[in-house]
């Protein structure tokens, strides 16, 4: 999984975090969430702002 898998990225956080809100989690916590993740392989430097706030937005979006 890479930063473009962001509805992939989205699915593995709700699954890794079922009881976290993400509209309250911080990019820097989402961040490293993201990069702990065991499918996720990419470097951690390629991500920014825009990236992880689609993601942040998806998994909102995949809460409901």
């Amino acid at each position: 999984m890479k930063w473009a898998d962001s509805l992939d990225i989205a699915l593995a956080l709700i699954d890794a975090h079922p009881d976290v809100d993400p509209q309250y989690v911080r990019y820097t916590d989402m961040h490293e969430w993201i990069c702990a993740l065991p499918e996720f392989d990419d470097k951690p430097d390629n991500s920014n702002e825009k990236i992880l706030e689609a993601i942040q937005m998806l998994w909102i979006d995949e809460m409901d």
